[in-house]
């Protein structure tokens, strides 16, 4: 385990100096690892720049805004990370709103990832990326006028989407009800797209509306 831990965060820091700063010129290569270890310590949460910058500013680390945003393209081509916009057709609206980041290699996870809690739901939502990508589709994350977020909505190159939220287990009823409850308002933004709730494990009891599948991520990644 440990040699497979000391590879891993060889390979990030050979990536670091070789791909990005040495590559892109960094100037300032403290921010760039302080975004990183942000990034991947945090697989598919939400990551805005605007409140990065302000961490940094308090820590006493001058860097702008633009700046953060070019370490992050860098770090996008350099197959470190993976960026999901927000779903929209405004270019504006895509740039200020908070990316969702996800690490291109789910064994950087429990490496990165300091908050001591289980991380199989992270790893699971980075492995469906990571194929609908291998799919081909289109990904932007959903958030609802109400608050609401959905994963992933996929759009294929065939013209079908799917609105897909991933979760481990759905045995508790809160968790069930709160998983199917933002597909529902989703949907509503996107009638068009199907309706998919992926997990780990089919729960023993659970009743869906009729226009949401439910499926075992074993059972999709065989479907391709």
């Amino acid at each position: 385990v440990r040699n497979r831990v000391e590879l891993l965060k060889g390979y990030v820091d050979l990536v670091l100096l070789r791909d990005v700063i040495e590559r892109h010129a960094v100037a300032q290569p403290l921010a760039l690892r302080w975004m990183v270890r942000q990034l991947l310590g945090n697989a598919g949460s939400l990551f805005s720049i605007n409140k990065f910058h302000a961490d940094m500013k308090s820590q006493g680390i001058n860097v702008g805004k633009d700046t953060l945003y070019s370490y992050l393209d860098h770090l996008e081509d350099a197959f470190l990370v993976r960026a999901v916009n927000l779903a929209s057709d405004s270019e504006a609206r895509r740039r200020v709103h908070p990316r969702k980041i996800y690490p291109i290699d789910t064994g950087l996870i429990p490496i990165f990832d300091r908050s001591g809690k289980a991380n199989l739901g992270h790893a699971l939502e980075t492995l469906v990326l990571h194929e609908l990508d291998r799919r081909g589709a289109e990904l932007g994350y959903v958030r609802t006028v109400d608050g609401f977020e959905v994963d992933f909505l996929a759009r294929y190159p065939d013209g079908h989407s799917e609105l897909i939220q991933v979760c481990t287990h759905l045995d508790a009823p809160e968790t069930a009800h709160r998983e199917i409850r933002a597909l529902q308002h989703a949907a509503s933004d996107y009638p068009a797209a199907q309706q998919l709730l992926l997990v780990l494990e089919r729960p023993a009891l659970l009743d869906l509306p009729h226009d949401i599948s439910l499926i075992t991520a074993q059972e999709w990644l065989l479907m391709a």
